[in-house]
């Protein structure tokens, strides 16, 4: 009841028909560039879902499959919305430049709707309302297909997605954001949208769930790597500043790009899934050379790198150099990359196998 009396305190009905009208700048503001490491893996899972319906005669609905992954899409931009406003309310607009002006290397710009004025946080919160009132609404028609256990897997996102860097939990300033993370939009997303395709388990699927919840969760981790200092004066204990250690971060590191090759492998190696997902080994490099950047950066954090036509895109590069963010994002965009190929080859292949 507190809770939902501190949000009537906060929004008002103007701010919910603003943001209504306003959707597509809302739409800007909730860091699309993301949505690769939530997309891709539901994409995935249709893919797979296709191939097991193919093979057992199940029955694949490609509308919910649809809203399925719209609903997936939506919740991850209406997270990152609420994760902006609590970070606000606990730190406010100007502590990463603060950091800058100390020396600390840190991206400045987190919320820049904000700090130019052009929205309020009361209209903030009212985007988070409406982002998550449509992805319940889609939610409710799933339900009304496919039970309860869509309830089960929407509560569990729910809170998980609430409680990333806002009450009770705090995961992502308690060292837990980065595994709640790649919980989400790995294997919890999967299953959930998997079961929504084909109203049914598929015990298999986690061979590649996990693989894919790995490089999702090595997204955040890179993250919190390469924020490491600004995270740590804003006393945001992310896995890295947990781990403090810089050689034990690297071997996390390796462990989160490399593994989820291992796990394919291993299911190919026991008769469970098709050798053609060795094909996933194609993105090899990307994860290789995500490792140098980020030893280099623990070394020389000032060097300079510039992408590669094998390292997938970087969209507007130019204009993140100009912005002075260049040295944070060939990384993360790296990452990025890493787990969108990875999860396409799993899905063309899957594909494939069904027809």
């Amino acid at each position: 009841m507190k809770i939902i009396t501190n949000i009537k305190q906060n929004i008002s009905i103007n701010d919910i028909i603003s943001v209504i009208k306003n959707l597509n700048a809302w739409f800007i503001n909730s860091r699309p560039i993301a949505l690769p490491q939530s997309i891709l893996p539901v994409i995935t899972a249709i893919a797979i879902s296709f191939s097991y319906a193919e093979n057992n005669n199940a029955d694949f609905s490609i509308f919910l499959s649809i809203l399925s992954v719209i609903a997936v899409g939506i919740g991850h931009l209406a997270t990152n919305l609420l994760d902006d406003y609590f970070d606000y309310k606990k730190q406010g607009l100007n502590y990463r430049t603060e950091l800058s002006h100390k020396g600390i290397r840190s991206r400045i710009h987190k919320c820049p709707y904000l700090s130019d004025g052009s929205n309020t946080i009361s209209q903030l919160l009212a985007a988070c309302i409406v982002f998550f009132a449509i992805v319940l609404i889609i939610g409710i028609i799933i339900w009304l297909y496919r039970g309860n256990f869509i309830i089960l897997i929407s509560v569990i996102a729910a809170v998980l997605a609430i409680s990333y860097s806002g009450f009770p939990f705090r995961f992502s300033y308690n060292g837990l954001g980065e595994v709640i993370i790649g919980i989400m939009f790995g294997p919890l997303a999967m299953l959930g949208v998997f079961y929504a395709a084909v109203g049914n388990f598929y015990a298999i699927l986690f061979f590649f769930s996990i693989p894919i919840g790995l490089l999702v969760l090595n997204i955040i981790y890179t993250h919190s790597i390469i924020d490491i200092e600004a995270d740590k004066q804003a006393n945001k204990r992310t896995l890295a500043v947990l781990i403090a250690n810089k050689k034990i971060m690297i071997f996390i590191s390796f462990l989160t790009n490399l593994l989820p090759f291992c796990i394919i492998t291993f299911g190919i190696a026991i008769g469970l899934i098709s050798a053609w997902y060795l094909l996933v080994f194609i993105t090899l490099p990307m994860a290789i050379h995500l490792l140098y950047l980020l030893i280099q950066f623990q070394k020389h954090p000032n060097k300079e790198f510039s992408p590669r036509f094998w390292m997938g895109p970087f969209e507007k590069w130019n204009e993140k150099l100009e912005a002075g963010i260049g040295w944070f994002l060939i990384r993360w965009m790296l990452a990025r990359n890493l787990v969108t190929f990875f999860a396409i080859i799993i899905s063309i292949v899957s594909i494939i196998l069904a027809l």
